[in-house]
């Protein structure tokens, strides 16, 4: 993520905190960048179009959210998106697992 300057955040750790397998949404995520600066309370959500992330954000008034933290550019949301999901992904595979039991031989 290349920014102003040349200067470039990696995305350096990304932990699934909360897995629903109820509801719309169905995770909790939180991503560090440069090992040095974390956001919190990003939500994976199903939607009609298949999941997509919601950013941190409060309620404004009459039903409006306003995200706290976001990415300015896609590029920037895209990379943060592909990590969070490689990360579900791997953390739905593990709950599989545990629920199989251990393999018999």
């Amino acid at each position: 993520m290349a920014g102003k300057g040349g200067f470039s955040m990696k995305i350096t750790d990304v932990r699934v905190r909360k897995v629903n397998d109820e509801g719309k949404m169905k995770a909790v995520v939180s991503v560090t960048f440069d090992d040095e600066f974390v956001v919190h309370d990003i939500k994976i959500i199903e939607g009609q179009n298949g999941l997509f992330i919601a950013m941190p954000s409060r309620k404004m008034g009459e039903g409006d959210f306003r995200d706290i933290a976001h990415p300015l550019v896609s590029e920037t949301r895209n990379k943060i998106k592909d990590a969070i999901f490689a990360e579900y992904e791997k953390v739905l595979d593990e709950k599989v697992e545990e629920e199989a039991g251990p393999e018999k031989e």
